[in-house]
């Protein structure tokens, strides 16, 4: 038996109609899937609404100038006065002198000028050809001058004060005691004493170097002991 076709049932005419139409509907799907995602991403509940616009704060740079140098300070201007006189003025500038007459019989008084050389100035000796010797007992006769004039003070006594004190002085070239001082101390009221009793001593024999007296320095130990 042989098949025939109908031509209502023959879709091979329809085919090019079913090709356009199913690509119309995927390009509508697609379009359709686009805007369902881009209109989910822009509406978002945690937007706060219109965003402000912050203006940044446009903060001025300042440069500091540099501090202007000091400016040199001009000396004054010493301006020399002078003083114009005429030519016809008398100035009194000559020497007058005492108008005297000398004859033969005048006297004339002649002065020698005498250097004196004062004894500060005078250069003290330490050690000497011949040394000062006190009374011609050297410095043991001056320890016991020194032992029987000395005198304990009360005050020291009585808070129990004792040592030895170091007085420095000049045996002049006429033989006195100047320039006495204390150089190593024990008590005001000792160093006091022991100035005191070395400036009443008497005069010693001065010492001498090539045989002209001259100023010799001595240090001499004072001790102050309690009995």
């Amino acid at each position: 038996m042989e098949l025939k076709k109908s031509e209502k049932a023959n879709l091979e005419k329809r085919k090019a109609v079913f090709f356009q139409l199913g690509l119309v509907i995927a390009l509508s799907l697609s379009l359709i899937a686009f805007e369902w995602t881009s209109g989910g991403l822009g509406s978002n509940e945690y937007a706060t609404g219109d965003q402000e616009q912050v203006e940044e704060e446009m903060i001025p740079i300042t440069r500091q100038k540099p501090p202007e140098p000091p400016k040199p300070v001009e000396p004054p201007k010493v301006t020399e006065m002078l003083n114009i006189v005429d030519d016809d003025v008398q100035l009194d500038d000559e020497l007058q002198l005492d108008d005297f007459e000398v004859d033969q019989e005048t006297e004339v008084e002649i002065k020698e000028y005498e250097e004196e050389e004062e004894a500060d100035d005078a250069e003290i000796f330490f050690i000497v050809e011949d040394m000062p010797s006190f009374q011609g007992k050297g410095q043991d006769g001056f320890r016991t001058y020194i032992a029987n004039n000395l005198k304990y003070p009360e005050i020291a006594a009585e808070n129990g004060i004792s040592g030895k004190v170091f007085v420095r002085f000049v045996v002049e070239p006429d033989g006195s005691v100047t320039h006495v001082e204390v150089i190593r101390g024990v008590d005001p009221a000792l160093d006091a004493e022991a100035v005191r009793v070395v400036k009443s001593s008497p005069k010693w024999a001065p010492g001498k170097q090539r045989g002209k007296p001259v100023r010799v320095s001595f240090t001499f130990p004072i001790s102050f002991v309690l009995q």
